[in-house]
This record gives C-alpha cells, structure tokens and sequence, in this order.
C-alpha cells in the first residue's frame, strides 16, 4: 500500500524540488524526514534517486514544507530542506534562496495570501534562518503570471521576474556575520599550507577562498568535474572551516555529516570565459568571477546566498572579496559575478550599528514555473 500525499513539483531560480504544505505530511519531524526521503527516492547508494522525485543533483533535491504564518508580520512559514541523495539525511541547517522564488509563487496560487495585481507582496517566514523575505510576485487572473521577459542565466527563456528581498540575512545560520569573529582566517590544510578564506553568514555560511590560493584561475569548469584532486582539495578546506565554526567535531564527521554547510566558493577578479551554454563572458561585464560547489560537486550555476554574501563582503574592508574586487565595484550597491552558466546580479545595504557592520539586506530576481501538482506516493512502511 502506498498513501497519496498532495504536493506541488516546481522550479524556483535554478533549483527545483517538492513544496508540500505542512498539515499533509506527519508531524512527528522523524518520521517526516522519512517520508521526504522516501518521497525522493533517498537513500540510494547509487546516486540517482531513481526510485522517487529526487534528480540526483543537489540543485534538483530540494524540499519545501510550508504553512500560514499565524503572526501580523509574515504570510507564511518556509522550512527548506537539501535532501541528501545517498545518505538518510535532511538537512535543514541552511536555506534555499532559489526555491523561496517558488515558494512564494506557490503562497499565491494556494491561495495563501490575496493575490493583487499586477504585484502580490508576499511577507515569507524563513524557518530555517529566523529571517524575513519580502517576495514581489507578478499576479495575472489571481495567479502567478509566469510569463514575462526576465532572464535569469541557468534557466532555457524567459518568465515572470520575482524580487526577492532578504531583510537582515546576515547571521543566517550562526547568528553572526562572520562566524569566526575575523574577516578574514588563514586554515592550515595538510598538503596545503595555509589556506585564506573569509567565513561569511549570509542566507548560509560560505567559505570564500582566492583561487590563487588554490593554484587555479577561477574560470575552471570541465576541470573541476574532471578533477578528483580539486573537489578533494576544496573538501578539505570545507570540512576543516566546518569544525572552526562549529558544525562538526572532526573534518570526517564535517564530509559525513554536515555537506550542506558551510558552503564554498572560490573567488577571482574579472576574467573572460565561455560559459556552459556557449556564451562569452566578458571580463568588462562582470565584477568577480565565482565558482561553487554543492553538496560536493560544481554547481552549474550559482546558489542565490553566494551572491548575497559575497556582496556583503565587497562592501567590508579585508575581506577576501574586498582584495579583489575593483574598489568603484565594492562601493556600487549593485554586483555581476560570473558563474559557469552566465552572470548574477546581487544588491546589498550594510550599514554601521552599534559599533558593527550591519547587512540590513540583499535583493536578486529570480523566476519559477510550477511544473506538476497532484500526489506523491509514498510507501506505508515510511509512515510507521
């Protein structure tokens, strides 16, 4: 016997996965966790979710449990999840600024908030980080106008443009900015020497490191997935800033335990590169040149919080960023980074309060289409 769950499949940006409304699945979050995996088809050892929703990506193993707020301040709530593809494990330490697009397409054709036209204002409760998002969504017939002219590099046409605006994301995660307390720590990595990086909390914690640093040029795509040694190198910073920030005890337990966070990136100034759809990327037209890893593999375009947390570096003095970018760029409140599928455009706000660097927020585009609804099914024994 299987149990009919009802869910929505929808992109969000250049991720996708399962939003469910949280009164459809178990309350009990163990055997919830269950079903979403179950649901995915997670774990499998052989790395391809065959058995369920799951692509065998971390960009297309993403889940979203949402709810109505209940509180003057915000519409709903949003619980993301990074669904692990062979091991039992979701993972809720971090977010998704991707399928928060999704997210709040999917509050207006639920009915969840009053659509408006032509622009719904929906006030989303981020579970996972404590945050607000404020998402402006183009509304046509009570809807969700998925049509439109925005483009969003990652993503085949066009849609219906989303703004999203993270208010306060700084200290998503760890309740700090910079959750080591400097700008900048120099790691020593066995094999490696010491290694730069800038730990910033923004949306997630990344791991920012040159890609000097790293013997690379920054325009790597092919050779990051071709390369055992640089995925195992760039592991090995991860899981160690994983430890200095508290998240595991060991780098091991860092690999086995905690892949969604931190996040890394590595980092270098402008630079011309073809991009995987075939289009040149000119150095004149980007500020920094990024690439990131998810979940242990490149990730092909870019999560939504590196942008937002490397523009809130460029604005901070001796921050990895702040070295390479041009000086006129980190003052500008609006950034383009090149990532391998084209370019991200990011505005940021820090301000001094108390003494501190504040980022009071950050704002992107994103589009989202909702690709299937109905049911998943799911296993009974999962429910037990």
């Amino acid at each position: 016997m299987q149990r009919r769950i009802p869910a929505v499949y929808m992109r969000g940006g250049t991720s996708k996965g399962v939003i469910f409304h949280e009164n459809h699945l178990p309350k009990d979050p163990i055997v919830r966790d269950r079903v979403i995996l179950a649901a995915y088809g997670s774990p499998d050892p052989g790395k391809r979710q065959i058995d369920g929703m799951g692509g065998a990506i971390s960009v297309t193993s993403k889940a979203a449990v949402v709810a109505p707020a209940g509180d003057s301040q915000n519409d709903i709530v949003y619980l993301f999840g990074q669904v692990s593809i062979d091991r039992p494990i979701v993972d809720y330490k971090g977010t998704c600024g991707n399928i928060a697009a999704a997210v709040a397409a999917f509050a207006v054709d639920e009915g969840m908030v009053k659509a408006t036209e032509p622009v719904t204002t929906v006030r989303i409760f981020q579970k996972n980080s404590g945050k607000q998002i404020i998402a402006e969504v183009p509304v046509k017939g009570g809807f969700y106008d998925e049509e439109g002219d925005y483009l969003v590099d990652g993503i085949p046409g066009t849609g219906g443009r989303i703004t999203i605006r993270q208010v306060n994301p700084g200290g998503s995660v760890t309740g700090k900015l910079f959750p080591t307390g400097n700008v900048v720590d120099r790691l020593d990595v066995p094999g490696m020497g010491k290694i730069r990086m800038t730990v910033i909390d923004v949306g997630n914690p990344w791991v920012l490191v040159p890609a000097a640093d790293l013997g690379l040029r920054g325009t790597e795509i092919e050779e990051i997935e071709k390369s055992e040694k640089i995925r195992a190198d760039l592991e090995a910073i991860r899981s160690r800033a994983a430890v200095l920030t508290g998240f595991a005890a060991t780098p091991e337990e860092a690999t086995r335990a905690s892949q969604a966070v931190p996040k890394i990136g590595f980092i270098s100034g402008p630079q011309s590169y073809d991009s995987l759809k075939g289009t040149r990327i000119e150095a004149g037209a980007i500020d920094l040149t990024v690439r990131v890893m998810s979940m242990g593999t490149l990730h092909k375009t870019m999560a939504v919080s590196c942008p937002m947390a490397i523009a809130g570096a460029a604005a901070i003095e001796g921050t990895t960023v702040y070295q390479l970018i041009d000086a006129a760029a980190g003052s500008r409140r609006e950034l383009k980074i090149g990532h391998p599928g084209g370019i991200f455009d990011v505005q940021a706000t820090v301000a001094r309060e108390g003494g501190g660097l504040v980022l009071k927020e950050a704002s992107y585009g994103r589009t989202a289409r909702r690709l299937m609804e109905g049911y998943v099914l799911v296993p009974e024994k999962f429910f037990l």
